[in-house]
């Protein structure tokens, strides 16, 4: 068996570890219907690469929704943090295949777009948190998944090369944005609205639709 203890691995959160794509889809369109319009599938694109307060403005700024963008973002905040706290359960096969990577010595941490209470309280739920280094938000650092910056910040955390870091992630601008630094990566395909599987594998050196009887072997390097 080879050693994963040099290996690093960034997993992305929601659509990747835990099943959350529709509590988010469902959020959004709350918000939407609130305000009497349907979100088309390219304003769902849109919003797929926004941080939460970037989603807040884009109500607000765009069709006029709430006070301010943060008063659409505590709406959104309220509905998805009771998810969280109360529903989020991982991906089939998710919190095994995590598992097995810690047994085997890999450094493991998820880099998301979610604020860090939800990260915190859902991995927690899901039974990730005791396996991961660290859980990195974009309230962490400046900018989005966009930036490659996040990723490099996981590699620091984890004292691992990007070279010798797997990237998991549902949305092809994150898996890019990885790519970018060296970091290989896996598609996970979650749903159309966030990446297509063809999407997925133009970007990333494997597409899974679940991790159920996925081998950690597989990605020592």
């Amino acid at each position: 068996m080879a050693d994963l203890a040099s290996t690093g691995f960034i997993f992305d959160c929601d659509g990747t570890l835990i099943d959350s794509i529709e509590a988010w889809l469902d959020a959004e369109g709350e918000v939407a219907r609130g305000a009497g319009f349907v979100l088309s599938k390219e304003q769902r694109d849109e919003l797929n690469t926004l941080t939460l307060p970037e989603a807040g403005d884009f109500f607000h700024e765009r069709f006029g929704i709430g006070e301010s963008g943060a008063a659409v973002v505590a709406q959104i905040d309220a509905f998805m943090l009771d998810f969280y706290r109360e529903r989020a359960e991982g991906r089939p096969g998710a919190l095994a295949f995590v598992r097995s990577l810690r047994e085997q010595g890999a450094r493991i941490t998820v880099a998301s777009s979610s604020p860090r209470a939800f990260l915190e309280v859902g991995l927690e739920r899901a039974g990730f948190a005791p396996y991961l280094d660290a859980i990195v938000s974009v309230d962490d650092v400046e900018g989005s998944k966009r930036d490659p910056f996040i990723f490099r910040r996981c590699c620091a955390i984890m004292g691992v090369d990007p070279q010798r870091t797997w990237g998991f992630d549902d949305s092809v601008y994150a898996l890019e944005s990885m790519a970018s630094e060296g970091v290989r990566c896996v598609g996970v395909y979650s749903s159309e609205l966030c990446s297509t599987e063809d999407e997925l594998a133009g970007a990333s050196e494997l597409v899974i639709g679940d991790f159920v009887g996925l081998d950690p072997q597989r990605f020592a390097l």
